[in-house]
């Protein structure tokens, strides 16, 4: 049974003719009934995806003053506005259902009662960064994609966005804002923990298996619509730097290799995916005009349209148009290579480019005032609309927009995927280096341990104080990363990829007590070789529990993950490389694809 929230009404809708809400008629002829009786205001809302907020247990949500967001009322009612980006979590999934009902009844009494569609960045893993990804919350848990990768198995992959798509529509959520299948080919880069890793060949095999579990054997009712990212590959940073920042602006390819960072996307168009996201990145040295991909006419129209025939929603990166507060922070526009363009000048070349919605941004007044002023079309208006709401139609929105609360609480977080998650936290993780044989470790050892819950190791064996009391030490690290600031800044590790010399040196002063295994969570590669030189036991994981990592060093699961990257010997090898080349740091310590069994 469905959830819903009383009917508010906003405009008058008696009266209005509403043919294309026949099922029977084809969607393209749907989408043409309903747009010859939009007005500009209505079609200028579909063009802007934004975040939106959640209210309490359920409830719409009103002004959020940490992040500036507009109520639900305001984006939907007063600014037209039909599709979002989730921010945040629900107490439990019937809130985060009741949630979406309620949007949808406030989106149902406006004058056409277009239904909104609601996008999520991924939110099945460990990670909590506002610009990448959310914590899993309710959701069934599982590795990062780096993680996946790590597994190296298309089925398990299949499996885990099959299980994500069948709990992301349970809330409503019916877009996700993913898979990213650039090539993490500079070590430093931030954004690794999110992409398949640094083998083209990998990712595009993984990349095709993710998008078919979720938009599934044909795309309609119950899928969810799969937004690849970032075009046309946005792995070769300089110097590692990110493009969230003006510093990490460039995109550069030293080693000629623009083309095999196209791979993966081709992989994903094969594959069917729905909608693409470019990068903020502006590259430097090629063919293609030197201003972000979102702005890039060369890129977006010439290549993504044109050469590969891509007539899918293509949104770009937030916030390329309007400077804006992050949590009481200034965040400038990322209008790379068009800083000095106007918001408006901004927003006509980024549809000149071949763009339909802008990412991050809910001014739709803005393109009502151009297209009144003859700056821009109705006509170019309407090809992007007749996208955007042919994905409504072919999803199954106008037909029943709605959730059951009930079952949503059922099937999200349900026995069976937590289960499928947790088993895919084992697999992932990857034995690194082992000597003198302290793997597997038998169950009731004297354990001394660092960074797991001593209740958790406890049921491993006798947990002591200190490391000349144990039988063995298990010590969690994070891979290395510079500290830039205390704002946004803070949730992107970049910079060095060494460990501080106190780090390594209480490696060392506990592996010298007793037998030491350190597990790294790897979201970038990190200088091993003092780790594995100290510890007798080294793994890496992409998104584990403790009990996942006790499972794997006690040999309750086998240890099954790989490397999905080179582990790189030394910042100057990482400083020397090239940053669109794979595998190319000179003698790395590990290779991808390492991993060993016990």
């Amino acid at each position: 049974m469905t959830d819903t929230t009383p009917t508010e009404t906003a405009d008058d809708t008696a009266g209005v003719d509403r043919p294309w809400l026949d099922a029977s008629l084809p969607a393209e002829e749907r989408v043409e009934l309903l747009l010859a009786e939009m007005t500009l205001e209505e079609k200028a809302g579909l063009f802007f995806h934004t975040m939106i907020a959640m209210g309490q247990d359920g409830g719409l949500a009103e002004t959020d003053t940490v992040f500036g967001l507009p109520s639900n009322r305001d984006l939907v009612l007063e600014r037209r506005m039909t599709h979002f980006n989730l921010l945040g979590v629900a107490p439990t999934p019937g809130a985060m259902a009741r949630w979406h009902n309620a949007v949808q009844e406030l989106a149902a009494s406006t004058r056409l009662g277009i239904p909104v569609t609601i996008s999520t960045d991924p939110r099945h893993s460990f990670s909590d960064n506002p610009g990448a990804a959310m914590l899993a919350g309710p959701f069934s848990q599982w590795p990062d994609t780096l993680g996946l990768a790590a597994t190296r198995d298309p089925e398990l992959v299949e499996r885990f966005a099959d299980i994500a798509r069948q709990e992301y529509t349970a809330v409503g959520i019916r877009v996700a804002l993913h898979p990213q299948v650039d090539l993490a080919t500079e070590p430093r880069w931030s954004r690794q923990l999110q992409t398949f890793g640094e083998d083209p060949e990998l990712t595009s095999e993984l990349a095709a298996a993710y998008i078919r579990g979720f938009q599934g054997a044909s795309f309609g009712p119950g899928a969810v619509s799969t937004m690849v990212k970032h075009f046309p590959g946005g792995g070769p940073q300089k110097d590692g730097e990110d493009p969230h920042f003006e510093y990490g602006r460039e995109q550069v390819y030293p080693g000629g290799a623009f083309e095999l960072h196209l791979k993966p996307f081709e992989a994903a168009f094969a594959a069917g995916v729905r909608q693409v996201m470019p990068y903020y990145g502006m590259p430097v040295g090629t063919e293609y005009e030197e201003v972000g991909f979102g702005f890039n006419k060369s890129v977006l129209t010439g290549l993504l349209r044109e050469r590969y025939g891509f007539d899918g929603i293509v949104c770009t990166d937030w916030g390329l148009v309007t400077d804006a507060d992050f949590a009481g922070q200034p965040f400038p526009a990322r209008a790379w290579g068009v800083e000095h363009l106007t918001r408006e000048e901004r927003m006509i070349k980024i549809l000149d480019a071949g763009a339909d919605q802008f990412g991050g941004e809910a001014c739709p007044e803005l393109l009502v005032e151009l297209v009144r002023a003859g700056r821009i079309t109705e006509e170019r208006v309407d090809v992007s609309a007749r996208r955007l709401l042919r994905e409504k139609f072919l999803l199954g929105l106008f037909e029943d927009p709605y959730v059951d609360a009930e079952a949503a609480d059922r099937i999200v977080g349900s026995e069976p995927f937590r289960a499928a998650g947790a088993a895919a936290q084992r697999a992932a993780i990857a034995i690194l280096s082992h000597r003198d044989g302290v793997l597997p470790f038998a169950k009731g050892v004297r354990l001394y341990v660092e960074g797991i819950p001593t209740d958790v190791a406890a049921a491993y064996g006798e947990v002591v104080a200190s490391p000349a009391e144990a039988d063995i030490a298990v010590l969690r690290l994070k891979a290395p990363f510079e500290e830039r600031s205390n704002g946004f800044e803070a949730y992107f590790h970049a910079g060095s990829l060494e460990f501080a010399p106190d780090v390594v040196a209480h490696v060392q002063q506990v592996a010298a007590a007793v037998p030491t295994v350190v597990d790294v969570f790897l979201d970038r590669p990190a200088i091993l070789g003092p780790i594995t030189d100290a510890a007798h036991a080294v793994t890496g994981n992409w998104g584990a529990s403790p009990e996942a990592v006790l499972d794997v060093l006690s040999g309750a699961a086998e240890a099954r993950g790989r490397l999905p990257f080179d582990i790189p010997r030394s910042m100057a090898a990482v400083a020397a490389s090239r940053a669109d080349v794979p595998f190319d740091t000179e003698d790395p310590l590990l290779r991808c694809g390492h991993g060993l069994s016990l």
